[in-house]
């Protein structure tokens, strides 16, 4: 497993943190290990996903994820 910390734009309330953990405990290869406003922390497996495919399954809930390259 491989660590990535996204910082995410448009989260403001509760609402805004069980969309961002939904989307991203729903898509394959991703524990996610903590959500909270404007960030996430998650662990991947790089077979299974890439950091490009999380932030987009970011971006699809409704909020702009962006990660260190």
């Amino acid at each position: 497993m491989t660590r990535l910390s996204l910082s995410i734009n448009g989260m403001s309330c509760g609402h805004c943190l069980n969309a961002v953990r939904r989307a991203l405990s729903d898509a394959p290869g991703i524990m996610v290990e903590s959500v909270r406003i404007g960030h996430a922390d998650v662990q991947y497996d790089p077979t299974l996903t890439t950091p490009d495919k999380i932030a987009a399954a970011v971006t699809d809930a409704g909020y702009e994820a962006v990660y260190a390259r």
